[in-house]
């Protein structure tokens, strides 16, 4: 992403990081803001959710 700041979501310690510091079996991004990284967990729940939902209305049909 050329020389943009990217941010990183570390589940390990629950910090923003900038630039891909640490494993990656521990990150979540990359993402463009730092208020995005501080979302990444919510994120992903509201996303797993909505699938889910989807998941079930297939299943139903």
């Amino acid at each position: 992403m050329g020389t943009e700041e990217q941010y990183w979501y570390n589940t390990e310690t629950g910090e923003v990081e900038v630039g891909r510091r640490s494993s990656w079996t521990h990150l979540m991004g990359p993402y463009g803001t730092r208020a995005e990284a501080q979302q990444a967990l919510e994120s992903a729940s509201s996303r797993n959710e909505s699938w889910d939902q989807d998941d079930e209305e297939w299943r139903s049909k």
